[in-house]
């Protein structure tokens, strides 16, 4: 099977409760609600989103990773109560090597543990792996960062180990960091467990 990606191209994915669509700079209004009343969401996160200022870089960085041919962000639009929910990625996207990383999400407390974000991954996973050919999806998480490690595991990821003092934190210190991963021989069983809990018929979405 022959598969591309192309970085100029606008993917949507969607299912019945989620859509994603390319982040893009006008997204500063659709985000700023999270980015003001709820900072700490970035407790855990390398790069900050909390304040106008900060908000505007971090779009402008995924931005600069897709133009750069490295990164594919998201964001997320939650279509059960049509409202805007957070954002998502693709990053150190290697298309030679078949391997990418899964990251830099984060949602709206209002959306956290409603769902959303196995809808969200169950997409992505399979954009990844069908449409993209991947061979590895990577996941990446401060290894304190105990509701986000659980979060992965609970869709099927395995753990593979720790980098110790491995990523200068933004306020100050350095952090140990978890890998998990799915690899394409195990995203079948993945893929229909994640259909069994999001109540998915015959590989739909």
């Amino acid at each position: 099977m022959h598969y591309t990606f192309d970085f100029s191209k606008d993917y949507i994915l969607e299912d019945d409760c989620v859509l994603l669509r390319p982040l893009s700079a006008n997204d500063c209004a659709n985000l700023r609600i999270f980015s003001q009343n709820e900072p700490d969401i970035w407790q855990f996160s390398l790069q900050k989103a909390a304040g106008e200022k900060n908000l505007q870089d971090y779009i402008q960085l995924a931005m600069m990773g897709r133009e750069n041919q490295k990164e594919y962000p998201f964001i997320v639009f939650d279509k059960r109560v049509q409202q805007y929910a957070g954002s998502t990625r693709f990053y150190d996207i290697n298309l030679p090597y078949r391997t990418l990383q899964l990251g830099f999400t984060w949602y709206g407390k209002a959306f956290q543990g409603t769902g959303l974000n196995k809808h969200c991954k169950y997409l992505l996973l399979r954009f990844a792996f069908e449409e993209m050919g991947m061979e590895r999806v990577e996941f990446r998480a401060d290894s304190n960062n105990a509701r986000s490690i659980a979060a992965m595991k609970s869709i099927g990821c395995k753990p593979e180990g720790i980098l110790r003092s491995h990523m200068p934190k933004a306020e100050g210190g350095r952090r140990d960091s978890i890998v998990l991963s799915i690899v394409k021989e195990e995203w079948p069983g993945v893929k229909e467990k994640l259909e069994d809990k999001l109540g998915v018929e015959g590989g739909g979405g």
